[in-house]
């Protein structure tokens, strides 16, 4: 076949220092103009390259992931607490002021009305003015003193905190001494501050002083309020498993949580008034709502009650364990409110501990009424 290339044969010139190199290679190239091939050259024969070429060819080891440390910076200055506006408060002391002085002011008008009319019916007007602004007077300082014994249940367990946290002896000593003052009105804890007057120099660490003193005073009185929480629980469980209204269940339930938190704050000493009162219901609200126990209490008892008091008990019965347990939670929140100490060496109470007495009091009511 025309065009086809012939076989032929190149010799391979040994290596040598590079100095044929143009003319091996102009050789090599004539063949292959002549043949129009694509042949590729030989390879290259190593050479060596000189060290300060080879140095500069060998890239620096960097590892491209690391970054450089950040240079220390100052932390940004802390910014003032928003400060609460104070309109509502002038507001306030100002429209107290001003009824005050319209009463004062028609209490005047009437007496001097009284007097105009008869003599012993304007002295008769201005006793009785006199014996109200008095009873005001007391009333005030009563609710002041309420509130001063609610700071102090409040201030006595922050110190109890902080003596736990420090394990700091004299303010341990300080809070048992304070402590002991604090509820030696109550006949329960006489044995108590006996022993921890015998024991009190004894203890080293303030932590340990701190836990005698809570096992000491107020052990006793955690097992009367455990009873009382657990009484309001049947009376609730009863009532609304017995009551035909929803509203009635509600109302109840608010009664008798009220009357327990009073109850819980005249055992452990605060002895509340009204203003006190709803300070101290302000308190077991948001301890509930800051350690969201009542969507974990009910999520709890819905689950009891489907798998295991539903098969004992009727549907109201087991409303009724719900409406108990909903007050159970709330007087443990009570308890912690009112309490001078942190739970520490006493374990709190728990959902738990009234649940099988609850199931156990409701069982006995259907027993009851079924053999009734």
């Amino acid at each position: 076949m025309t065009g086809e290339r012939r076989p032929a044969a190149f010799p391979v010139a040994p290596a040598d220092d590079g100095k044929d190199a143009p003319k091996r290679d102009s050789a090599r190239a004539a063949p292959r103009e002549r043949t129009g091939s694509a042949a590729e050259p030989p390879p290259r024969a190593p050479r060596a390259a000189p060290l300060d070429q080879l140095a500069s060819a060998v890239p620096a080891t960097v590892d491209v992931f690391e970054e450089p440390a950040a240079a220390p910076q100052d932390p940004p200055p802390a910014s003032p607490p928003r400060r609460r506006g104070r309109l509502g408060t002038v507001f306030l002391a100002a429209f107290g002021l001003f009824v005050s002085l319209a009463l004062g002011l028609w209490v005047e008008g009437l007496v001097r009305d009284l007097f105009a009319r008869a003599d012993w019916l304007g002295w008769l007007g201005a006793g009785l003015a006199a014996v109200a602004a008095l009873a005001l007077a007391l009333m005030l300082a009563r609710e002041a003193m309420a509130l001063a014994r609610l700071a102090s249940v409040e201030r006595l367990r922050t110190r109890a905190a902080a003596a736990l946290a420090a394990d700091d002896a004299a303010a341990a000593r300080a809070l048992a001494h304070d402590l002991a003052g604090f509820v030696a009105g109550k006949p329960e804890t006489a044995r108590g501050r006996r022993t921890l007057a015998e024991l009190e120099g004894e203890v080293i660490d303030g932590a340990d002083l701190v836990r005698l003193a809570e096992t000491e005073l107020l052990a006793p009185l955690d097992r009367r309020a455990r009873k009382l929480v657990l009484d309001a629980a049947k009376r609730v469980s009863v009532v609304t498993a017995v009551s035909p209204r929803a509203l009635v269940d509600v109302a109840y339930v608010l009664f008798e949580s009220g009357r327990l938190i009073r109850r819980l704050a005249e055992l452990y000493g605060g002895r509340p008034g009204t203003l006190g009162f709803f300070r101290l219901a302000r308190g077991v609200l948001a301890h509930l709502a800051v350690t969201g126990s009542i969507a974990a209490g009910d999520s709890l008892v819905h689950q009891l009650v489907g798998h295991g008091l539903a098969a004992r008990l009727s549907a109201r019965l087991g409303e009724g364990v719900v409406n108990g347990m909903m007050t159970a939670r709330i007087g443990i929140a009570a308890m912690e409110v009112a309490r001078p100490l942190p739970f520490a060496a006493v374990r709190r109470p728990g959902m738990g501990d009234f649940l099988n007495a609850l199931t156990a009091f409701a069982g006995r009511k259907q027993r009851g009424a079924a053999d009734g």
